[in-house]
Formats: structure tokens, sequence, C-alpha cells
């Protein structure tokens, strides 16, 4: 099946956690390290998140013009299994063109003809079936896309085995906290199924170390 080529890009502190221990977005980021992002933004053809970092977060996943001139914004997508999206959502003001991904009887109308809500097939959990959703994105036109959290949905990518490039910046800060939310939350591999990755890059992005990994 013809996939767009995915990048996850995510910032973690130095013990592996990407948020508050309440599960609220926190800076861990070096200013370069964000200025780094946001051309990644505007270099891919969409941004991807969960639901769960809509209702956390509130993002707006457009790409800043103090950061990148005449930016060129990116189709923003929202996995949402239960189209528990807000109306008033940041990503879905019309800045850019925003696709929901929900399953079957969970779509929602929204005001606006920069939204637009697409049922997908189901996983095994009942969530929006990862592979079906990039075959979408494929159609749309998608042939790079970025995928930004949070930890539950770099895991499916991951799990699915269908990411080609991993980029994790690490801040120079802990934040602790054994529930706290991590860069590949979910289920984990059992005994002897680790996910190999291999080293492309290492190197120092401000106050902090970035870590450019590709499928082993």
């Amino acid at each position: 099946m013809k996939r767009p080529h995915v990048i996850i890009n995510c910032a973690m502190s130095a013990d592996g956690k990407i948020a508050s221990p309440a599960r609220k977005q926190m800076r861990i980021s070096s200013e370069e390290d964000i200025q780094r992002m946001y051309r990644l933004r505007n270099e891919v053809d969409a941004v991807l998140v969960g639901i769960g970092t809509i209702l956390a977060d509130d993002p707006k996943l457009t790409v800043k013009e103090s950061y990148v001139h005449h930016p060129k914004q990116p189709l923003r997508v929202i996995l949402d299994s239960k189209g528990r999206t807000p109306s008033d959502a940041h990503a879905l003001n019309n800045v850019s063109k925003t696709l929901i991904l929900t399953t079957a009887g969970h779509k929602k109308t929204y005001e606006g003809a920069h939204i637009e809500v697409v049922e997908c097939r189901s996983d095994t959990e009942g969530f929006v079936d990862v592979n079906h959703a990039l075959g979408i994105l494929s159609q749309k036109g998608v042939q790079k896309l970025l995928v930004e959290g949070g930890g539950t949905i770099i895991w499916k990518f991951l799990k699915t085995k269908v990411v080609d490039d991993l980029y994790i910046f690490i801040g120079s800060c802990i934040i602790g906290g054994k529930d706290t939310p991590t860069v590949a939350d979910g289920d984990g591999v059992s005994f002897g199924e680790e996910i190999p990755l291999k080293i492309v890059e290492v190197k120092q992005v401000g106050s902090g170390v970035l870590l450019h990994y590709q499928p082993a």
C-alpha cells in the first residue's frame, strides 16, 4: 500500500517524559529546537496528533511566521476515534485545512469548508487504524507526514512499523513521575519484541541533544 513518508518528532526530558505528571504540556525544547520544529512543519505536507494532545494542549499545529518567513501551512490531521474534537479547538481555525479521522458512527459536523471529517476502519482496540489512515492521507496527496504525538499515537505508529525517521530532542531537565507520559506509551512490547532502531545522527541543539533514528 502506498503511504506517506512518516517522520516522528518529539521532545523529552532526560528521564524520557514528554509532559508534566498532570499530563500538561511543558517547555522542554531549547529555542533552537523550537526553530527546527517549525522549519520541519513547514517542509511537510501534513502534521498529525491524537485527540489526547488536542484536549490537553489545544495546539494550533501551524507554522509561526516569526520562525519561518512566508510559511507553507501544512494540513492538520487529528486522529479522533470517538469524535471528541471540540468545535472551538485551535486546530480548527481557518489558518490551514484540518482533517479529522474518526471511526464509524462517530462522525461530527463542524462549521467551515476548511474542516473535513472522514471515517476510518477501526483497529483491534477500536481506534483509528493507522494503515488505513495513511492510505487516506496518501490519496489526498500527502507525501510527507509529521507525527508530533502524544505518546500513545507515537507508540501506535512505531508498533505498526510505518515510521521512516524519528527525531527526539532530549532537554536538560528531569520531570519524574511513574505515570508521567513518555515518548512511547501504550502497552509496550513483549520480551524479545523490541523495536530496533539505528542512530543516524547525534548533535547538540542549544541546551539539549537531538537524536535522529531510522528503523534498523
